[in-house]
């Protein structure tokens, strides 16, 4: 498609080839930084472009659907556009980098009409930290709407880089578990070059151009559209999104997205600006479905135990797992999760005997469940008990009448349509039987959190768990850590399960202490579940303890305050009048900071960070008023406590 960069040569060729006139006033932000134009192409194709501060950062892209019954992917025009109205909304999260949040946006819908006379919708939102747009086929001449494919794309300028993780190959990966987000990052990439295992890029994708960032992901899952992602191949440095592959669905249901009255898709959402903008927008709550109708009085974000992050299948035992409830109880912690293969080893009864002990001490109890049907080999149970709905409330009301507080349900197929119905029919069952939720082996969350409150966290991230398979994982894992937290954990709730001070088997872990604990507070996640056990929690000292004990469950907001993605990162979370400060450096060379912490007001505090050794800490006083200039070296970290 030939690119006409120019509003006034677009407009003339559309006089002279008898396409419809665009929006005579561009589409921006309320702050005026941010300018969206939608145009028809000289090929009659549909297109926008995005730029902020008179500066291109997405250069003109393609817009279009095409169903079995409708082409909107050529010979398209604009019908009619509506006003630009502004549209606002205020809402809470208890699982967030923010509690209130306030959005802004002006929006605009564009009706498209295709040489049949079949119209689809095409609205525009643009907020001071990003754009969103989506389609909706509401035409009834339209009587099936069978999602084809979806030709909408970003493109970049060829100078632009992108932090990029891979999707992996469906069906692939131990007993056939893959997709499961749980790939390394490609940094610092030229835009264009091809994913490495060719089944395209995971969102959220993350590029900087002219010195703009921009952090592309989707909102608004309500499980009649499957989920997508970047293609394999992104010629010129355009990413068109592409559909799931083959296998990714649930057992005999559909791929792609299909509908009779209507039909409309995710939110597309690009998050642009400076860092700074990147690391605190709220676009993927934001443009998500608003919460449904619930008594929330059970949700309860928190930190957990867990044994078998380092100690594994053999540990699964009613007595391994009492031990934990004490460490738990002993850490002021939450919960403690019970993991795969506990119906077998631990069975019924004896899980009511832990529930009864841990609700003595105020410890929950979270137990896991295989979501798995003949979608994969996976052996581990309770496997085959929540595919449908009456088995979901056979075992939800069970669950719930011996005093579990929560599932974590894991290996899901992938991103086919009737795998995220499978999610979202999940949801909405737990929310009738007062259970909160976990994914794992799982797609990106999306703005679920929002929707239903109760979904805690999600893994969609190459986790610890993988540092403790091969040292080939543990070996990056500073780097991987300092990407996902400018990716993977911006806008979702991350469940990587951090945290280990002592001795991983059969690994020589990379990671200084510090940079474990500063994890404690980088990452967010509903329920935090610490990986570390009780004898290398052991060798930490009473104020890192303590530190942990007392670390808040939910946050009130977040403040970027340096960093560079896959290298280093300082962070600033508050809870209530208190503000929690972290960093880690993920460079080969020690790195010095000097951050100014006034914004904390005038607060008295401490720091911890890394002693003489890599497994010791140290501690010391500070104040917000005095400039702190820290020292870390390589695959170290900090954390700041101002009160």
């Amino acid at each position: 498609m030939k690119k006409i960069g120019s509003y006034l040569v677009m407009f003339s060729v559309c006089v002279l080839a008898g396409c419809s006139k665009p929006a005579p006033d561009l589409l921006t932000s309320p702050d005026k930084q941010l300018h969206v134009k939608v145009f028809v192409t000289k090929q009659n194709t549909l297109a926008y472009s995005i730029d902020r501060a008179a500066q291109p950062v997405v250069l003109e892209s393609d817009l279009g659907l095409q169903l079995t019954a409708a082409d909107f992917t050529q010979g398209v025009a604009i019908e009619s556009q509506s006003p630009v109205a502004p549209v606002t909304d205020e809402y809470s999260m208890r699982v967030g980098k923010k509690s209130k949040i306030a959005y802004s946006a002006n929006e605009q819908t564009f009706v498209i009409e295709n040489a049949q006379q079949q119209k689809l919708q095409v609205t525009f939102r643009v907020s001071n930290d990003g754009v969103a747009f989506r389609y909706a086929v509401t035409d009834p001449v339209i009587a099936q709407k069978q999602f084809v494919k979806e030709t909408t794309s970003f493109h970049f300028a060829p100078t632009a880089k992108a932090w990029l993780q891979p999707m992996s190959v469906a069906q692939t990966g131990w007993s056939n578990t893959n997709p499961s987000y749980e790939e390394h990052y490609q940094m610092d990439i030229p835009v264009g070059t091809a994913s490495t295992l060719g089944a395209g890029w995971a969102f959220p994708g993350l590029f900087n151009t002219n010195n703009n960032w921009v952090l592309i992901s989707e909102a608004g899952m309500d499980g009649s559209w499957h989920a997508s992602r970047l293609a394999h191949d992104s010629a010129d440095g355009e990413y068109t999104v592409a559909s799931p592959q083959a296998p990714e669905v649930f057992t005999n249901g559909g791929l792609l997205a299909s509908g009779t009255d209507k039909l409309i898709s995710p939110w597309r959402i690009l998050a642009i600006g400076d860092l700074p903008t990147i690391m605190q927008s709220t676009l993927g709550t934001d443009l998500a479905i608003p919460a449904i109708s619930l008594k929330n009085d059970f949700i309860k974000p928190g930190h957990s135990s867990w044994s078998w992050a380092i100690l594994k299948d053999d540990f699964t035992t009613f007595d391994v797992q009492k031990k934990f409830i004490d460490y738990a109880a002993d850490m002021y912690w939450d919960y403690t999760l019970i993991d795969a293969d506990w119906d077998k080893k631990i069975g019924y009864e004896k899980l009511k005997e832990l529930v009864d002990y841990a609700a003595k001490k105020n410890i929950g109890i979270l137990v896991w469940y295989n979501s798995s049907g003949d979608w994969n080999q996976t052996p581990y149970s309770p496997k085959s008990e929540l595919l449908t709905h009456e088995q979901r409330a056979a075992v939800f009301a069970r669950l719930r009448d011996i005093g579990v507080k929560g599932l974590k349900i894991d290996f899901f197929a992938g991103d086919g349509q009737s795998m995220i119905a499978y999610y979202v029919d999940i949801l909405k069952d737990a929310a009738e039987y007062n259970l909160s939720v976990n994914f794992h082996g799982a797609t990106l969350p999306r703005g679920w959190q929002r929707t239903y409150p109760h979904l805690m966290t999600m893994e969609s991230i190459k986790g610890f768990e993988f540092t403790t398979f091969s040292q080939a994982d543990q070996d990056p894992v500073a780097k991987h850590v300092a990407m996902a937290l400018f990716a993977r954990n911006v806008f979702d709730p991350m469940d990587f399960t951090p945290m280990a001070f002592g001795d991983i088997p059969n690994i020589k872990r990379v990671t200084e202490n510090s940079f474990e604990l500063a994890e404690s507070v980088l990452m967010i996640s509903g329920i935090q579940h610490f990986a570390e056990i009780p004898e290398g929690m052991a060798t930490a000292p009473d104020y890192v303890k303590d530190f942990l004990r007392e670390l808040p469950r939910e946050w009130d907001d977040v403040k970027f305050i340096d960093g560079y993605p896959g290298k280093y990162l300082v962070l600033a979370r508050k809870a209530g009048d208190a503000w929690y400060i972290a960093g880690i450096n993920a460079e080969a060379e020690s790195k010095t900071l000097t951050l100014d912490l006034s914004f904390a007001g005038d607060q008295k505090g401490v720091l911890i960070g890394s002693g003489e050794t890599e497994r010791s800490f140290v501690q010391q006083e500070i104040n917000s008023k005095t400039p702190q200039t820290i020292t870390l070296r390589p695959s170290a970290g900090f954390v700041v406590v101002l009160k």
